[in-house]
């Protein structure tokens, strides 16, 4: 790690222009105009470039992640084959595979500026194979990023016969995170019930609770409203998330009048994941047929902490993705109509600061005192990265620089017009 390091001439989240950040022995030292530097300080100038915290995704898959095709293709392209498929290829599994291609999608993010990443790793497998694949990726990736886990009962928690003692024995070997899927129990008392057993382990270690929550076009899944419940009775205020909410999309107005004020007095967090919730969802709808993705700005309006995750990438329910968080949040952004300037500056924020909150992580910011951690952008604002879905410059961990790359551009020459023009300044 380098003693120090100094960004001049840079945009910042803000809306603040020129400004210089210094770094010193891993921290921000300094934030302001024509900082002075001590003598032999590295220097980079970022042109006027967009510097931002680092991005983070406050929902993903890394067991499955890069596993597309394996043992087969999602032919109905619906969350409930992928379900299957993943059953199907748990077998099959071997912890090398699960690592070799953890550690692949790790680079990825780490070339893309994202830096902390909250992965659901499934604890249906009897052998835990998974999870502890993922405990050795997360200690072999610690220095550069962080990898949060949450014991994922993929199969149901109650209805996976040996789901409870597996999900209790990947927290004991120190897995973050309680995860559930209330929905996919086989009653919906059950799936209450589950939210109950679930948020009690988690308060009595001091746990966060991140559940798959309502994944489902039925209006009628309404399990948000217990594990809000839960969360307040049991102080957790802060630490739950509800992740997906979709069959928000389908409740009736009057009902999540009263939900969404219950959601946030309680505390808990809503992560939507746009790529993954407008491709599963609506798959029994012929026209009009429904968007998928929760209520984001209305929730967010409500008080609610909205972050995006990425879900999938290359896997059994999705075929795409890069791990660019900004794909992530402009999709978001459409299909939320979320298309006013406030509006797509917090769709920016559902990548990295909403989401720094949802994993409670310390030290996350631009400001005096916070880990030199940020990512250089080729925009000039927030706005402009996610039209541009902007090319990473540079990314910084604690004052090192992980990856760089110089600016993206070309030069045409086109008859009859002047030669030699910039693309990047004009597109």
């Amino acid at each position: 790690m380098p003693a120090a390091l100094l960004i001049r001439n840079a945009a910042l989240p803000d809306g603040r222009t020129g400004v210089d950040l210094l770094v010193q022995d891993g921290l921000i030292a300094a934030v302001g105009p024509q900082l002075p530097a001590p003598e032999g300080t590295p220097m980079h100038d970022a042109q006027g470039w967009l510097l931002s915290p680092p991005f983070v995704d406050a929902h993903f898959h890394m067991d499955a992640t890069l596993s597309y095709g394996l043992p087969r293709v999602n032919a109905s392209g619906t969350l409930l084959e992928g379900i299957g498929l993943w059953g199907e290829l748990k077998p099959l599994l071997t912890q090398e595979a699960l690592v070799e291609r953890a550690l692949a999608y790790c680079d990825w993010a780490v070339a893309k500026g994202l830096l902390a990443i909250r992965t659901h790793v499934d604890v249906c497998d009897d052998r835990l194979l998974a999870v502890e694949a993922l405990l050795h990726v997360r200690e072999r990736v610690r220095p550069y990023l962080d990898l949060q886990l949450v014991a994922f009962p993929q199969d149901g928690v109650l209805r996976s016969q040996t789901a409870l003692a597996n999900l209790v024995r990947a927290l004991d070997r120190g897995v973050d995170v309680v995860g559930g899927i209330p929905h996919f129990e086989r009653t919906m008392a059950d799936g209450a019930e589950s939210v109950r057993l679930l948020c009690e382990i988690a308060a009595a270690r001091g746990l966060r609770v991140d559940m798959h929550c309502d994944e489902s076009d039925d209006p009628l899944s309404r399990h948000i409203e217990t594990l809000a419940f839960h969360a307040q009775r049991l102080g957790l205020q802060g630490r739950v998330t509800g992740s997906h909410l979709t069959s928000m999309h389908s409740m009736d107005n009057y009902y999540v009048s009263k939900l969404m004020p219950l959601i946030a007095e309680a505390g808990v967090h809503a992560v939507a994941n746009p790529l993954i919730n407008i491709t599963l969802q609506g798959r029994h709808d012929t026209y009009p047929k429904r968007r998928g993705m929760t209520r984001v700005p209305e929730l967010m309006a409500a008080g609610v902490n909205v972050g995006f995750g990425h879900d999938c990438v290359m896997d059994p329910w999705y075929a795409m993705g890069s791990g660019d968080m900004l794909e992530v949040a402009a999709m978001g952004l459409h299909v939320a109509q979320m298309t006013s300037q406030a509006g797509m500056r917090a769709c920016f924020d559902a990548v990295t600061a909403n989401n720094a909150r949802i994993l409670g992580l310390e030290g996350y910011g631009l400001d005096v005192g916070c880990r030199a951690d940020f990512v250089l952008l080729q925009a000039r604002s927030p706005v402009e990265a996610l039209r541009l879905r902007a090319h990473r410059l540079l990314v910084v961990r604690g004052g090192a620089v992980l990856a760089q790359a110089p600016p993206v551009q070309a030069t045409l020459s086109l008859p009859g017009r002047p030669s030699g023009v910039d693309w990047t300044l004009q597109r």
